[in-house]
């Protein structure tokens, strides 16, 4: 089973390393199996090439491949149409929410879809109409309706 020999160990091993990518999705075990893949193929062409040169070879085009990636992927941060898109506090802002809890002394709670937020505003009674103007330490800070806006919510 010559043929079986160093390089197709190494086209083997990036193959299944590909295949773990494809189940594992993580865009770094693509690196690696790239660099098993032109381990095996300068196996293949230089027979001659030990063990230890293989690893040797593994080790550099792993590091190389990994660099190569690194730039790549590192400029594919395009901006978004949507800079809000995974802030779920900044999507809230303007947002018109229901007092549950009264503000007193500044803190209290409203309801915001069908769960209920710590509040920071001006005092004011349960059951009033405020709108979402921002987030301080995890709780959302909230202002009064204008009168106009208040029978609208």
């Amino acid at each position: 089973m010559d043929w079986l020999s160093g390089g197709a160990l190494w086209l083997i091993a990036a193959a299944l390393l590909g295949i773990a990518e494809l189940l594992i999705p993580g865009v770094f075990l693509v690196f690696v199996a790239l660099a098993a893949a032109v381990t095996g193929i300068l196996t293949l062409l230089f027979p001659e090439l030990n063990v230890a040169g293989q690893l040797i070879v593994f080790a550099a085009w792993s590091v190389v491949i990994v660099l190569i990636g690194k730039r790549w992927y590192g400029n594919a941060d395009e901006p978004s149409d949507d800079p809000r898109l995974n802030d779920r506090i900044a999507r809230l802002i303007g947002e018109t929410v229901i007092v549950t809890q009264a503000i007193e002394n500044g803190v209290g709670r409203v309801r915001v879809g069908d769960g209920e937020w710590s509040a920071r505003g001006p005092d004011t009674p349960a059951g009033s109409h405020m709108r979402i103007t921002g987030q301080r330490d995890g709780e959302l800070t909230v202002e009064p309706l204008s009168s106009s806006q208040n029978g609208n919510a």
